[in-house]
């Protein structure tokens, strides 16, 4: 008798964790949602958000509940590309039949491109590039904020509320974003933007990128020349990507249609659509992984 084979997918970040249940011939059959999934943030947390969303997936697939030792799972994390938090997460004991570990960046780049190997600029919160080519795997960026994620969201925002403290330091003339920021912060002086800045996450930060996205589309001289640094770099990143010769390369993550718009003609010919989402890719790499388990 031959045993239905489940193939689940966990694409792990800071803020959520999502899980995709697919039978042995590709059909989702189950979708779950939970919690943080970063070990570097905290491992124990990231362990029940692991096991609540697997647990919603096969809920939603009206299969029974111990179904979940019998999956065949890929958990595509974030942090787990530092070698400490790596350790913590394959410490943990799993419930499922097999396990396979690896970066969330992977499983975004195996998603974008439809199970199949290429390479990713994501541009959301944060920043980070990564390629698989010929199953080497290369990052850059992904430093967490503020030591990289350049062009980013947060970086954006960072830059514009730098900005804004030089102008009230009369370092700098005022222009029109710097007024945006200090009326979104509702602070005229630099030592209310420092207080509410005091504990900002990255967050944080990104809730003021859309200021310079719309003072830059207004020719606002602060804003176009922080969007062309981001520019700049997203484009040094891309060519870089290109030179490991890549079967496709994309953009993903919030700001990627932003962004694309303001790169390079040659640098934008080099880009194609992402196909399918990160959990996509986990299940993808999974399937690869234990399709003979």
């Amino acid at each position: 008798m031959i045993h239905q084979q489940y193939f689940l997918g966990i694409d792990g970040g800071g803020t959520k964790c999502k899980a995709r249940l697919e039978s042995q011939n590709g059909e989702l059959l189950g979708e779950g949602l939970s919690g943080p999934a970063n070990p570097a943030q905290s491992a124990d947390i990231a362990f029940n958000s692991i096991i609540d969303a697997a647990a919603q997936a096969v809920a939603s697939a009206n299969l029974p509940t111990e179904t979940i030792k019998t999956l065949h799972v890929c958990l595509g994390l974030a942090g787990v590309n530092i070698p400490a938090y790596r350790g913590l997460a394959e410490a943990w004991k799993l419930p499922f039949a097999n396990t396979l570990l690896t970066t969330d960046l992977h499983i975004a780049c195996t998603g974008a491109h439809g199970g199949q190997e290429g390479a990713i600029m994501i541009t959301g919160t944060g920043s980070s590039a990564f390629a698989s080519v010929d199953n080497v795997h290369t990052i850059m960026g992904g430093h967490g904020f503020p030591l990289g994620d350049k062009a980013s969201g947060a970086w954006l925002g960072w830059r514009a509320l730098s900005a804004t403290l030089e102008s009230m330091d009369n370092l700098m003339p005022s222009t029109p974003l710097t007024d945006a920021v200090c009326e979104q912060l509702q602070a005229c002086k630099s030592v209310d933007i420092v207080a509410k800045a005091l504990h900002f996450r990255s967050s944080d930060y990104a809730v003021l990128a859309p200021l310079v996205v719309a003072q830059a589309k207004q020719n606002e001289s602060l804003a176009t020349s922080i969007i062309e640094d981001g520019a700049t770099y997203l484009t040094a990143v891309l060519l870089r990507l290109s030179e490991l010769n890549p079967q496709r390369l994309t953009m993903i993550g919030g700001l990627a249609s932003y962004w694309s718009d303001h790169l390079p003609d040659n640098i934008q010919r080099l880009l194609s659509p992402a196909l399918c989402s990160p959990e996509y890719g986990a299940v993808a790499l999974a399937r690869q992984a234990f399709k003979e388990a």
